[in-house]
């Protein structure tokens, strides 16, 4: 029987939560490499409830800081509006300061690993993911146009750099199939622990809604699957019929099914709460997100000849040696190699690769 902690917390007091997630889920962090991943979805302010709270993050290291690791990281793969601005994403969201120097743009250097071939035959995921010993993650309580409620499992989507997100979603094609993606991407590492930030939770047309509550509330388990079976249960939508908790069920990672989950805590369902259509239909179906989508797979990065050096750390560091030197000694992308992880632009030392 999985476990789910449900603690009152506010952001000012949250460091109280985060002790006791601990003591329900104990990891063995001394000496090991642990990366934390917030939800930094894109830039933002801590007020408006896009990305995980930076008094959250910043409680959370400061736990795994007084465990001794041997290596901490903070970092997250910004969604498909910020490619290339990891930095400026966590600086305006205030993750960077309460990082507390851990941070690191784990977008700038990726492993290839095999996918499912329905969607992809590859995909890129950042090096730091791949080595940890540990990986907490640290999503927010909010809704999606998409997935309806984007927690737990969701946040994993954040493992893959670049384009990919996009490319997968293009790959999908529906509601149906793109739950099943999020869950091939999800168990390519599985979390060893997940604490949600519910203080101030989003509902409406999430992830990035105005609409916000107040909820006052951590969040916490060791299995992403019942995690997310009480989120959605808090929202008021029956988990049984979200295809994402459907498909993790049927691999084995996990049971969303409330008698099966116990609880630390008081589930109580939010009055009220607006959760966005079962399916995600009216958003697929919105020409606008389908242009947007399509803009964003067509991406390639290319190469500012007054910029290069000819260093050749793109080429070194590109997971698919998908980039070769030309005659003129500048990088060209192969594009029907190249996977769109784009870690040779985030990580180029002068800045000489632009996505186009």
């Amino acid at each position: 029987m999985s476990r789910v902690m449900i603690h009152p917390a506010s952001y000012e007091n949250c460091r109280e939560a985060v002790d006791r997630t601990f003591q329900l889920f104990p990891l063995e962090i001394a000496g090991k490499k642990v990366l934390v991943k917030p939800n930094v979805l894109r830039s933002s302010e801590p007020q408006e409830g896009i990305t995980t709270h930076p008094a959250v993050l910043r409680a959370v290291v400061e736990k795994v800081e007084a465990l001794k690791p041997a290596s901490l990281i903070v970092g997250d793969n910004p969604g498909m509006f910020s490619y290339g601005q990891n930095e400026l994403c966590f600086q305006k969201s205030g993750l960077m300061e309460a990082a507390k120097g851990y941070y690191r743009n784990i977008g700038n250097d990726s492993l290839p690993k095999d996918f499912n071939p329905d969607f992809m035959a590859k995909v890129s995921l950042s090096r730091a993911v791949v080595e940890a010993d540990i990986v907490i993650s640290l999503p927010k309580f909010k809704t999606h146009g998409l997935t309806v409620i984007t927690g737990a499992i969701k946040n994993s989507y954040g493992f893959l750099p670049g384009a990919q997100k996009a490319k997968l979603h293009k790959a999908a094609g529906g509601p149906e199939r793109f739950h099943e993606m999020l869950v091939e991407v999800f168990r390519l590492r599985v979390p060893d622990l997940v604490l949600v930030d519910a203080v101030i939770g989003m509902e409406g047309n999430g992830p990035a809604s105005p609409d916000l509550r107040n909820i006052g509330l951590i969040l916490a388990s060791d299995n992403a699957v019942a995690l997310d079976a009480v989120i959605a249960a808090m929202m008021g939508c029956d988990p049984g019929r979200l295809r994402f908790l459907q498909k993790a069920k049927e691999m084995g990672l996990g049971d969303y099914e409330l008698k099966s989950i116990e609880i630390s805590g008081k589930l109580i369902p939010i009055p009220g709460f607006k959760i966005p259509p079962l399916g995600g239909q009216a958003n697929v179906s919105n020409p606008a997100v389908q242009a947007f989508i399509d803009s964003r797979t067509k991406l390639k990065p290319q190469v500012d000849p007054e910029l290069c050096t000819a260093c050749g750390t793109c080429i070194d560091q590109c997971a698919v040696s998908a980039l070769f030197m030309d005659d003129g000694r500048i990088p060209v992308v192969d594009a029907d190699t190249c996977i769109t992880c784009f870690c040779c632009q985030e990580m180029c030392p002068e800045k000489a690769i632009s996505l186009r």
